[in-house]
């Protein structure tokens, strides 16, 4: 009876916090995309400039999704497994997390500094402001992705949500500052990249205001409850998922950096980016879902059955698959005079291409969702092989 207790917690609590989260990941997305467009129009159609933006997006979004998102994913696993068996005490495993993430944190910037020169004049044509933007941008989000993985693990989805959305609303204050005439030029609108993260933290003191209590775990669970998160443990799964994230960060940006180091084109790359940027936006919705799979995920892996970790699974990767198949229709639709329209792009747009990256995003997710029954069940190992290997393939193509 405890057992199905237990079961039945995360699984109430899984659907009403993918919910809410697709709400503000969803909404995270069109505003993210808004602040593009007000990129653009603020440049005055200047692509140069706005190709800059676009890369300073890219580097610093693939940087802190590679270097971070191991430490959010090992949170939410780590803070959601000891949920759901009752261990609600101790901070060693928050000590063990910060530690990784300051050690991932401290390499960025001293290898951002030995190589300061390549970024600056070849990436960024000899700007020492986008450099800086970079910089202080990527490691900013190091708070910002401890803090997603803390309230994720804590199934506080909403305050997720509102973290983002904070974010993205944040940076499109900056490029409206251009737009109104209080302040001008690229490295404005480039700053609200920095401060977005910074600003985000202002959720987390809601967190300790209204913090809830732990549902109570089933006898089955705390019978079997694991060892603490050791440094060892921690750092073997993080090496793991950064991996993850560095295949995968190689599949939805290394287009948009192979064509600016290889096209002659000075316009080519925030083409790409552009159209890739079109696809993923309204896919974001579903990253909501993984944001919420993984601790619900830990949860069921600790407390019920196989048959109800199969069915989530199941269930996510079918509504993936319907939502890229309306979105590629879209696209296929509308696409190509929208995205001129919104980004003042004067090359024509090919209909069943804008189709097949949306259909390629959902592909995308579906794996997604894999790898993070993958990392529910310890298989991080396993899982980094997998996209490594894909990561590889996909770049030999685009040389």
């Amino acid at each position: 009876m405890a057992a199905s207790v237990g079961a039945g917690t995360p699984k109430s609590g899984y659907g009403r916090g993918a919910r809410i989260l697709a709400i503000g990941i969803a909404t995270t997305g069109v505003v993210t995309l808004v602040y593009f467009v007000l990129a653009a129009q603020a440049l005055g159609g200047d692509s140069v400039e706005y190709k800059r933006i676009a890369l300073v997006w890219s580097i610093m979004f693939t940087v802190a999704s590679v270097i971070y998102r191991p430490i959010e994913q090992l949170l939410s696993r780590t803070i959601a497994d000891r949920r759901a068996r009752g261990l609600t005490s101790g901070g060693g495993h928050l000590r063990v997390a910060l530690l990784i993430q300051g050690a991932f944190a401290a390499t960025f910037l001293a290898l951002a500094l030995a190589l300061r020169d390549l970024i600056q004049d070849d990436l960024f044509d000899g700007s020492a402001a986008l450099y800086w933007v970079l910089v202080s941008g990527v490691l900013a989000y190091a708070a910002s992705y401890f803090a997603r993985g803390f309230v994720a693990g804590h199934q506080r989805f909403a305050l997720y949500g509102a973290l983002v959305l904070l974010e993205a609303i944040s940076r499109v204050c900056f490029a409206l500052a251009v737009i109104v005439g209080v302040t001008s030029g690229q490295t404005a609108i480039a700053l609200g990249m920095a401060a977005g993260p910074l600003v985000s933290l202002l959720v987390v003191p809601w967190f300790f205001a209204r913090r809830e209590k732990d549902p109570p775990p089933s006898v089955g669970a705390v019978q079997e409850a694991e060892g603490g998160l050791t440094l060892r443990r921690g750092a073997g799964f993080a090496v793991a998922v950064f991996a993850v994230m560095l295949a995968e960060q190689t599949l939805l940006n290394a287009s948009v950096l192979t064509v600016e180091g290889t096209s002659p084109d000075p316009e080519l790359a925030g083409l790409v980016f552009t159209v890739l940027l079109i696809a993923r936006a309204p896919l974001q919705l579903f990253q909501a879902v993984q944001g919420s799979l993984l601790p619900h995920l830990t949860g069921l892996e600790a407390t019920a059955g196989r048959d109800e970790f199969r069915r989530a699974i199941r269930v996510t990767v079918l509504a993936i698959a319907g939502f890229a198949l309306v979105i590629a229709a879209g696209l296929f639709a509308v696409g190509p005079p929208v995205v001129r329209a919104l980004f003042h792009i004067d090359q024509d747009l090919a209909r069943g291409g804008l189709a097949l990256v949306a259909l390629g995003m959902g592909c995308h997710l579906m794996a997604g969702t894999l790898n993070q029954a993958a990392l529910a069940r310890e298989q991080a190992g396993a899982a980094a092989a997998a996209w490594l290997l894909s990561a590889a393939l996909f770049v030999a193509f685009m040389l």
